[in-house]
């Protein structure tokens, strides 16, 4: 019978051969964690390599996502599609085995670490997704959502804040089906740890109210111990600590930084592979190790008990199976379009005067009946952000719900989102102060780059905020958001475009969304059915010049109205302007040349209106056209003061077209 540690060893070979191979990469985190994670995946880990999306399955999380050969090994090594020609590329373009381990690329990968914290965040989520599908979807007798979420995790994931928000928040949920695993190895990149990490990480967990265990990380029978008491502690997460040696095996760089992130040269391997007794070439895997390893039958047998338990569920509560499938498989409600124009068609119908905030409040009322996997939240700004509706059942106490008061932690809020939307089943929107979604913006980014729906309700959005001043007022935000590669940014001119911009996001399954919101209320724009339909390609006449068009008007927001009353003005000087409302300028951009040019006429010259900075619009009017905006911080004053203060008038906008004809 293979060895546990030949097992481990097994790790450590590939880890070394294909970071020496690419020149690149961290060899030391996989070779000091490869005892755990042999325990961990081998005795205790519920998956199946040959079907990876299997809804039951374990969650495994490899939070120092530098440390990736240790995860790549893991799929190869159990059965996963991931062949050695992938692992050999290790690192190299278009490789399923890129540095840091990427959702969507290799089977296996739940998903996308690397930016240190990110991952247990993630895992949270994971892990309280499972607390609520279970509540919602369990029965007496029958168990159908019921798995774990193991984290891998290092010092540089405990020294980052959003840690610190994902996982007190954990211990206040009593996640008991999370286990983490710390790598103690006191070692990052700048060497020994002890000159900036000196925190007690056992009290720091326990005040959190984890259950903490601590074990030597290369005796597998303390590891597979801890597990078991692990598993049996339902009522809170578990931090298993676990004191290794980073490299291990490598008789002259283990436990130094030296092989936190380089290649151990060859020579150094040769020595470390025959340390280890590990006699083959690079790459190669003995037959009795892969024996060792192979997941495929113990996978397929796993889900095929769940299976036969499912069938037993859909027989008791057919409806309930139903939706599960649906739910799991991203699929949107049978009547989701002809209930959401009928939303969209009665929001228009009413008219409303209102901050897009407000009307956003009333759509998710609406939305809320349809959707049961809608899952709101807010970090604490609930009664400011307006996230909350009568539908929502607060979760208070450790008792599951469908809205989350996540408290004052945007960046953690919206990472634990991230894990949510990736584990399938649930809808996740959260909200804060568009100011803050600065503390928040790595999240945001890795919900983009992971292309998954998330959204994020974002209030507030600019001078409009008025009073509490220029910490509080996001000149910066909006356009910073539009630029981060497929997130798409709806700032909604009023009620009705605000309907269309929620039931796109929902809609959206590439990637996330964030709706920018208002403060204060916004004048109802009256529209035909054609420029409702319309609102879904991201910008389009909302007033045509009486004539032929000199100079068109691109507004956004609460500055629709301003361009519209622009307009009025422009024309009793006979100049004749279109007005083009432009609530997402990157829906806009994906339509084709014919419709953006039947909306930006080339040749007609332009000025764009937004309450925020102006650089970003010179794409859309170029160097000949005019910005009316603010390229400075705002002020502390009413709203209306502020709107007059920076040059968003009538006169001022009219003055601008002027200058540019």
């Amino acid at each position: 019978m293979t060895s546990r540690r030949e097992l481990a060893n097994a790790i450590r070979a590939l880890s070394m051969d294909a970071v020496q191979k690419a020149n690149s990469g961290h060899p030391g985190a996989p070779m000091g964690m490869a005892d755990i994670a042999e325990v961990l995946w081998n005795d205790y880990m519920s998956h199946n390599p040959t079907n990876p999306n299997w809804s039951n399955r374990d969650r495994f999380v490899l939070s120092n996502g530098h440390g990736s050969m240790l995860i790549y090994s893991l799929l190869h090594l159990t059965g996963y599609d991931l062949p050695m020609s992938e692992l050999a590329t290790f690192r190299q373009l278009h490789s399923k085995c890129p540095g840091h381990p990427e959702y969507g690329y290799a089977p296996g990968i739940e998903t996308t670490t690397g930016p240190l914290g990110q991952g247990i965040t993630n895992g949270v989520g994971f892990a309280m997704s499972e607390k609520l599908l279970a509540h919602q979807f369990n029965r007496p007798d029958h168990n159908i959502v019921d798995h774990h979420t193991y984290v891998f995790l290092g010092d540089g994931c405990l020294m980052e804040g959003v840690s610190h928000e994902a996982c007190a928040l954990a211990g206040t949920w009593g996640l008991g089906k999370l286990i983490a695993f710390w790598d103690d190895n006191g070692i990052s990149i700048d060497g020994h740890i002890e000159g900036w990490y000196t925190d007690d990480t056992v009290k720091r967990f326990e005040a959190y109210g984890w259950h903490v265990l601590s074990v030597d990380g290369h005796n597998p029978e303390e590891i597979s111990k801890a597990i078991s008491l692990a598993k049996d502690m339902t009522s809170a997460p578990t931090l298993i600590c676990c004191k290794t040696t980073i490299g291990f095996g490598s008789p002259n760089k283990a436990g130094t930084h030296e092989c936190h992130g380089a290649a151990l040269g060859q020579p150094e391997i040769n020595l470390t592979k025959a340390a280890l007794g590990w006699d083959y070439e690079a790459f190669i895997i003995p037959e009795n190790v892969y024996a060792g390893w192979d997941a495929k039958a113990k996978g397929t047998k796993a889900e095929a008990e769940w299976n036969a338990k499912f069938a037993a569920y859909k027989a008791a509560y057919p409806e309930l199976a139903a939706e599960y499938e649906r739910r799991m498989a991203n699929e949107l409600p049978a009547n989701w379009k002809e209930a959401t124009d009928a939303l969209i068609a009665d929001v228009n119908a009413k008219a409303e005067n209102l901050a897009s905030r407000q009307a956003s409040q009333k759509v998710i009322a609406g939305l809320a009946p349809l959707l049961p996997e809608f899952l709101g939240g807010s970090a604490d700004l609930t009664g400011s952000n307006l996230t909350s509706c009568a539908s929502f059942t607060h979760v208070h106490a450790k008792e599951p719900g469908n809205y989350i008061s996540y408290g004052v932690r945007e960046f953690g809020m919206f990472g634990i989102m991230n894990g949510m939307a990736l584990h399938s089943g649930l809808i996740p929107f959260g909200g804060t102060f568009h100011m803050f979604s600065d503390y928040a913006k790595s999240a945001l980014r890795m919900a983009a780059l992971m292309k998954i729906r998330t959204i994020a309700v974002l209030t507030h959005d600019s001078i409009g905020q008025g009073e509490d001043g220029p910490t509080h007022q996001p000149i910066e935000n909006t356009s910073a958001m539009r630029f981060i590669p497929n997130m798409d940014v709806w700032r909604p001119a009023d009620s009705t475009e605000t309907a269309v911009a929620w039931v796109m996001a929902v809609e959206r399954l590439t990637g996330p969304t964030s709706l920018v919101l208002s403060r204060q209320a916004l004048p109802f724009i009256a529209r035909n059915d054609d420029q409702i339909a319309a609102i879904r390609k991201g910008a389009y006449v909302i007033s045509e010049a009486k004539g032929t068009a000199q100079i068109i008007l691109i507004a956004t927001g609460s500055e629709v109205d301003l361009a519209l009353k622009s307009q009025a003005a422009l024309a009793e000087k006979g100049i004749q302007a279109r007005v083009v409302s432009m609530p997402s300028t990157n829906v806009f951009d994906r339509q084709d040349k014919a419709y953006k040019d039947s909306v930006l006429t080339p040749g007609v010259k332009r000025v764009a209106i937004e309450a925020g900075v102006t650089d970003y619009w010179r794409k859309y009017v170029g160097l000949e056209g005019g910005v009316v905006g603010i390229d400075t911080f705002g002020e502390s004053a009413p709203a209306g003061a502020l709107m007059k203060h920076f040059g968003f008038t009538v006169e001022n906008v009219v003055s601008n077209v002027e200058a540019v004809l």
